[in-house]
């Protein structure tokens, strides 16, 4: 369904909302074919070789960057590099110089913070501002409007902005890809990965399998995979056949029926993919079902169905996948804020989605040691034909509720964070989470 507010204010019905002093949504900036990386200058903050270092790749970029003091310039991102701070005293001065630089900041700009994480043995004070990055990026994102966002990349030690899943990792969030991407932390823990030779194609020469491809966020997936170049092989039930063809034939795909939860799955996908495009390098697991039901009332039927498609299956592929030895397979399942934050009827879909999260961390080193990695996106209130049967009271409510955007995401934004995490550029952010949830924790 169409956001119908979000689209009044921002059309017609503009003055009147100012004029009332109404929520005022924008319209995100997404990833269109030619637009400029970002709508400005970039401006980049702290004194640190991080600092320079990311200021030379922005440079490297064609981008207008300045130092310090953005003067005039209409700023379409400012890069704040916060790794050598001693002591939370110590982010005094980057936070003041990003104050004014806020004013200038463009509707759909970005803010992106670069800082070290938190480990073990740290000195406490080191820790303590390591930790208070976090805080300070979060609290900033909530307070931006116009469509823009601020999001944070920590560097494990020893890893600098040039490292491929570095570099990779500020391009998309500097860009219209990580339009709903709002309040979050990638976090790059090596220097694996290779940069794409066609920043437009980065899955060029891939077959990437997609689960749950027929409709929603598996067919969004599809077609951004497609468009970035994979060779796609859409999965989903038989009783959805005709709608995965239709996806299939649009990309230029092929189509497998296939329910998810049968025990030789894997097998059947990955001969699929060896028969018809001679090998496997992406699996997207996407393929899930809700059967919500307040616990009190949840009969055993529901409750196991849940677990076993949206949790059970993947372990069993993966561990066919892992078994089979497939070099470099990169892997991105789908989880949901439903299982950090939990929701109310969902106890075994909440259930289900923290189970991926638990898999993809622990299953993290056994892919890296054929090349691989996994990693997982948690989806939060996103326009599909699930949020759809919500009230459209609520429904309007629970959009307007989001920190800054004030908006329910598209399947497209899921789509363009799996298809990032899918790339090789990414090879070195492996085991983590990454929400695409306009910073709120609301569930769908």
């Amino acid at each position: 369904m169409p956001d119908a507010y979000l689209n009044f204010a921002t059309g017609r019905g503009r003055s009147l909302v100012k004029k009332l002093g109404l929520p005022a949504p924008a319209r995100l900036r997404r990833h269109r074919e030619g637009d400029p990386l970002i709508p400005g200058a970039a401006l980049v903050i702290g004194s640190s070789p991080l600092a320079a270092a990311a200021g030379e790749l922005l440079l490297s970029w064609g981008l207008d960057v300045r130092t310090h003091d953005a003067g005039q310039a209409r700023l379409g991102a400012v890069v704040v590099a916060l790794d050598d701070a001693p002591t939370p005293s110590a982010l005094a001065d980057a936070a003041m110089t990003l104050s004014p630089a806020l004013r200038r900041l463009a509707p759909g700009g970005r803010v992106v913070t670069i800082s070290r994480p938190v480990t073990d043995g740290l000195d406490p004070r080191v820790a303590a501002a390591r930790a208070a990055v976090t805080g300070l990026l979060r609290s900033v994102a909530r307070e931006l409007r116009g469509g823009a966002t601020g999001n944070g990349i920590e560097l494990a030690d020893g890893v600098g902005p040039g490292a491929p899943g570095a570099a990779a990792a500020l391009r998309f969030l500097l860009s219209g890809h990580s339009a709903y991407v709002d309040g979050q932390f990638l976090r790059v823990d090596d220097d694996r990965g290779a940069l794409p030779a066609d920043d437009a194609r980065p899955l060029a020469g891939k077959v990437a399998v997609v689960t749950g491809a027929a409709r929603g966020i598996g067919a969004a997936i599809a077609r951004v995979m497609h468009r970035d170049g994979a060779t796609v092989v859409l999965v989903d039930v038989p009783q959805a056949g005709d709608a995965l063809s239709r996806v299939a034939n649009e990309v230029g795909g092929t189509a497998l029926q296939l329910d998810v939860t049968a025990p030789d799955a894997g097998e059947r996908i990955l001969d699929h993919a060896r028969t018809r495009h001679g090998g496997l390098d992406i699996v997207i697991h996407n393929a899930g079902i809700t059967r919500d039901k307040l616990l009190v009332n949840m009969d055993r039927s529901k409750w196991e169905s849940v677990i076993a498609v949206n949790i059970e299956s993947q372990l069993r592929m993966n561990e066919t996948f892992l078994a089979e030895g497939l070099e470099g397979l990169r892997v991105v399942s789908l989880a949901s804020t439903s299982g950090i934050a939990g929701n109310r009827g969902q106890s075994n879909y909440g259930a289900s989605k923290a189970g991926v999260i638990g898999m993809v961390a622990a299953s993290a080193p056994l892919f890296a040691a054929h090349g691989g990695g996994i990693n997982a996106v948690a989806p939060g209130f996103i326009e599909t034909e699930m949020t759809a049967r919500i009230p459209v009271a609520t429904r309007q409510a629970g959009r307007l509720l989001m920190p800054s955007l004030q908006q329910g995401g598209l399947p497209l934004d899921v789509a363009e964070a799996v298809a990032f995490l899918a790339s090789d550029a990414a090879g070195g952010i492996n085991g983590r989470t990454l929400r695409v949830c306009g910073q709120s924790l609301i569930g769908a």
